[in-house]
């Protein structure tokens, strides 16, 4: 393949207003990844000499997303003339002067586009030394798509938009996909000749195919055989329909990698999420953003993690996470909700309706049940009782409680931040820590409990509580 300099340009500057939504099109996301960095990525696999992107709508927002994955990209922005034509030629203009190879041409909505597909339209178009070369499929219905009018030599002779088409032309079923490579000279010459007379007073790039043709330049046309990879996204419909279809092949891979899915349907993966072989997907598991499981892990059931570690041998079952680490053998679950900041140490233990936040708990050391453990530091195997808070807000500022190791606390206990518990200190149900516990030491909130004899009979006459402490009284008589 004759190599030529090569640029990309993607387009993104649709409103998207099928999708219904104050979020940009290409912003809503497929596997935690917007729509567009998809795109960005397959074109940037290509490794273009220049890679712009066009962008309109909600523009500040988009662009804030293509410069946080694609520092390197031109950004220019569509003027007032609508259309893909427009927006083809501002970037085209936006190339140095002394360019003169290839542009390929992708959208924004369009995530299964892969470079090897990308690479073989490429490869065609320079082998056969065309002016332009667009991708194509054919579908059994092709209501509503551009069809691709061939010549009998099998060449392209035009594209026109389903709108603007003749009955007879209405019955082809080859389809424009909207993705293209074309020399940046058959664009510079012919772009400026588009005009907008047609139903939706759009200036279209697909006109720049019948400009070419009419001249005598070559236009070629590469169909797929996978279709589905050129299916835009415009509605939510099609967005749930997508997730589906790559929440599938991420599973999928991963179970080939030697992790065990009980019930791939609703188990999702995000794509950036990384698993080791021979962990455990429990049905209802949720693995988002950078989130990363070692080997011989068990996730689930209904279990959310968001950017979380999970050690060896851990065992995670209906639990909430974010931005939490989960060391090797530790227990959590069920009905656990880790805050970010959560680091709980290899062999500790984060049970039964517990909440974490910025919270480090050591190695070995337990919170199982009923707590609120949020800016502490826990030492090694220690045990926090049942029904447990730190108190950390004073209702302006957050402080930190610090528990040493191989402390055992008692049952609803209030840790009420700044304070230290050491080493090897107990303390009483009930307790209200207020001061700092001494190593070794045992502290207690002393109230001596006090009967007031006969409340009951006095004070609730005639109720059922009355009569059984009668009957009581009588019996000990």
């Amino acid at each position: 393949m004759p190599e030529r300099s090569l640029a990309v340009v993607v387009l993104a500057a649709g409103q998207g207003t099928r999708m219904k939504s104050s979020t940009p099109k290409v912003l809503h996301r497929l596997a935690g990844l917007p729509l567009i960095q998809h795109v960005l990525e397959t074109a940037g696999a290509l490794q273009p000499e220049h890679l712009v992107a066009v962008v309109r709508h909600e523009r500040d927002l988009v662009v804030t997303s293509i410069v946080e994955t694609t520092p390197g990209a031109v950004i220019v922005d569509q003027d007032d003339v609508p259309g893909t034509g427009r927006a083809v030629e501002q970037a085209v203009e936006a190339l140095p002067a002394d360019f003169e190879g290839d542009v390929v041409v992708v959208s924004a909505d369009v995530p299964f586009l892969d470079h090897t597909t990308l690479g073989a339209l490429l490869e065609q178009h320079r082998e056969e030394a065309a002016a332009a070369t667009l991708l194509s499929a054919v579908l059994p219905d092709a209501h509503g798509y551009g069809r691709v009018v061939r010549r009998s030599s099998g060449d392209v002779d035009r594209i026109v938009e389903h709108k603007d088409a003749t009955e007879e032309e209405r019955q082809l079923r080859e389809i424009n996909s909207g993705t293209y490579a074309f020399t940046v000279a058959a664009l510079r010459t012919h772009l400026p000749r588009v005009g907008s007379a047609n139903a939706q007073n759009e200036k279209y790039v697909t006109d720049v195919v019948g400009l070419l043709t009419a001249a005598g330049e070559r236009v070629s046309a590469r169909a797929v055989d996978e279709t589905w990879r050129l299916e835009g996204i415009n509605d939510r419909v099609q967005l749930a329909a997508a997730a589906r279809r790559l929440n599938d092949r991420i599973v999928e891979h991963w179970q080939r990698e030697g992790v065990s899915i009980v019930d791939p349907q609703t188990t999702w993966i995000d794509r950036d999420v990384a698993l080791s072989p021979d962990v455990e997907l429990l049905p209802g598991t949720q693995l988002k953003g950078a989130t990363y499981v070692a080997a011989g892990a068990v996730v689930g059931p209904d279990t959310t993690l968001v950017d979380t570690e999970v050690g060896e041998g851990a065992v995670v079952k209906r639990t909430d996470a974010t931005l939490a680490v989960i060391g090797a053998r530790a227990s959590v679950g069920p009905f656990s909700y880790l805050r970010p900041g959560t680091v709980l140490g290899e062999g500790g233990k984060i049970g039964t309706f517990v909440e974490t936040k910025n919270a480090e708990i050591g190695a070995g050391s337990k919170v199982p049940h009923l707590s609120y453990i949020g800016d502490t530091e826990v030492g090694t195997d220690s045990n926090i009782g049942a029904g447990t808070i730190t108190a950390n807000y004073d209702g302006v500022h957050k402080h930190r409680t610090e528990v040493g190791s191989n402390v055992r606390t008692g049952s609803h206990n209030v840790f009420v931040a700044p304070v230290r518990i050491g080493d090897g200190a107990y303390s009483g149900a009930g307790t209200v820590v207020r001061k700092d516990v001494p190593a070794g030491a045992l502290a207690l909130s002393i109230a001596p409990q006090r009967n007031a004899s006969g409340w009951v009979e006095a004070n609730r006459p005639g109720s059922a509580a009355a009569e059984a402490a009668a009957r009581a009284e009588r019996t000990t008589d």
